[in-house]
């Protein structure tokens, strides 16, 4: 990053279609007449999904979300053209410019994201006919519409982030490298940590690559449950190597350098990790919930197509989180400390050395996390809360414990990910020792995900029966 000189600007000018005096009249009174057609068409249209029950179904649920953003999206540029004309003045205050970007980019992606899933309405209920009541759902439906509407949010957010840095006039001065201080500065334990570290992360590394292996090769596995507890190994694979191998090529260099650019790498694959191994297991507790509430239509409701999609919504909005995490520390001012007391680039440490002013952005960090760590854990309670009170209906005690055994390996994992997540970040709100918080942040980033490849094969007969299959082929 090289020093710059930035200089903000108050407002833009918008110079419209065309600068002609003679012109403007005509471009009034057609844009003016264009915008209430399509207000008005697309009020119609709603009020007619709405007020008639015939056309209470899936697309005309999706019908009139559309017609909503149509007429969000035709008003955040067409009104502000009609006052410009009108009042003959091209200016637009940069607030303004920000606020209408926006939205735009909230009704464009809105618009792009209802057009795919009434597409895939279409395709079921031509494709599937007899299970389109059933896959079709209306919480499905209202899932896609939340899921489409948080998505848009995501675009828009990290533009308006990009952009209000150049806001009021400042001047910056870019950093090259942090050091990352590790867990401790002893020399006598960096051989001890070397060691411990390696091997925990072969272990991660080796059991994941296991479970796929199993899941991947034994037919018996290929189903949704298996499917996702493959990808939450990936996942986990993931999530440990951003850290890791980092920390241990600088104990065994001495070095405690990271570039500017590799520390946001590692930030930016550790949020796509960690969002993903969050998400999925959200998944998987839906999965689960499927499997013991609804077991006749579970193959209907659980198909592959669902599955993929589940799997690529989850990556996606990971993507997504990443990208606002790092348009908040792209903006960010380093000064002279660089020091960062952990083992990796965590955005509170980074947060911490700026010179510049960074309340804003810890405040809507922490909003995030309170979303997709809240979400989704409402989501699981949810789901268990269901699944608990199916399996207090089964008569038999037989019955009772196979539920709940389908169920145990994944709620291990939770209350892992959760709790040791949920204690760090606890602490370090009430911890004055940065480095106290760096060591208990090596339960969620190397230890959960070395242990999740035991819970799951140490309670589950398949996989240890897979396990075996594959390890005699290869003795």
């Amino acid at each position: 990053m090289e020093p710059q000189n930035l200089t903000g600007v108050p407002e833009f000018l918008l110079f419209g279609l065309s600068e002609d005096p003679e012109l403007q009249p005509l471009l009034f009174g057609l844009f003016l007449s264009m915008y209430l057609i399509t207000v008005t068409g697309n009020l119609l249209i709603i009020l007619a999904v709405t007020s008639d029950s015939h056309l209470h179904t899936p697309m005309y649920f999706f019908l009139s979300n559309l017609s909503l953003a149509d007429i969000g999206f035709i008003s955040t540029t067409v009104p502000k053209m009609l006052v410009n004309i009108q009042t003959q003045s091209k200016s637009i205050t940069y607030g303004g410019c920000l606020i209408q970007m926006s939205f735009f980019y909230v009704f464009t992606c809105l618009d792009d994201l209802l057009l795919a899933v009434m597409a895939y309405d279409r395709f079921v209920a031509i494709c599937h006919p007899l299970h389109y009541t059933v896959i079709m759902n209306p919480r499905l439906c209202g899932l896609l519409i939340l899921v489409s509407f948080f998505i848009s949010l995501l675009p828009s957010f990290s533009n308006y982030l990009l952009s209000t840095q150049y806001m009021e006039p400042q001047n910056l001065t870019g950093v090259s490298e942090f050091l990352l201080l590790g867990l401790s500065e002893d020399p006598e334990l960096q051989p001890l940590l070397f060691g411990l570290f390696l091997s925990m992360y072969l272990i991660t590394v080796t059991g994941n690559l296991l479970i796929i292996l199993a899941v991947t090769s034994d037919s018996h596995l290929h189903t949704p449950m298996y499917f996702f507890l493959s990808n939450l190994s990936l996942a986990d694979i993931g999530f440990i190597s951003t850290t890791v191998p980092k920390m241990l090529v600088n104990i065994q260099t001495q070095s405690k350098l990271i570039a500017y650019r590799g520390c946001l790498i590692q930030m930016t694959f550790f949020y796509v990790f960690a969002c993903l191994d969050d998400l999925l297991l959200t998944v998987m507790a839906y999965d689960r919930f499927v499997a013991i509430c609804h077991p006749l239509h579970y193959t209907a409701i659980m198909n592959p197509r669902l599955c993929g999609l589940l799997i690529l919504v989850s990556f996606f909005i990971s993507l997504l989180v990443f990208q606002v995490h790092i348009s908040m520390v792209s903006q960010l001012t380093f000064c002279t400390d660089m020091e960062v007391p952990h083992f990796f680039c965590e955005p509170p440490r980074l947060f911490s050395l700026a010179c510049s002013d960074s309340s804003i952005y810890i405040i809507l960090m922490y909003c995030i996390g309170a979303i997709f760590g809240g979400v989704p854990v409402s989501g699981i309670l949810f789901s268990y809360s269901r699944i608990v009170c199916s399996i207090l209906r089964v008569s038999s005690s037989g019955g009772k414990y196979k539920a709940f055994s389908t169920c145990a390996s994944h709620l291990s994992v939770i209350c892992l990910f959760y709790g040791t997540g949920l204690g760090v970040y606890l602490s370090s709100a009430v911890s004055s020792s940065p480095r106290k918080c760096a060591v208990s942040s090596v339960m969620y980033t190397v230890v959960t995900p070395m242990v999740n490849p035991f819970i799951y094969s140490l309670r589950n007969r398949d996989i240890k029966r897979a396990l075996w299959r594959l390890l005699s082929r290869t003795a």
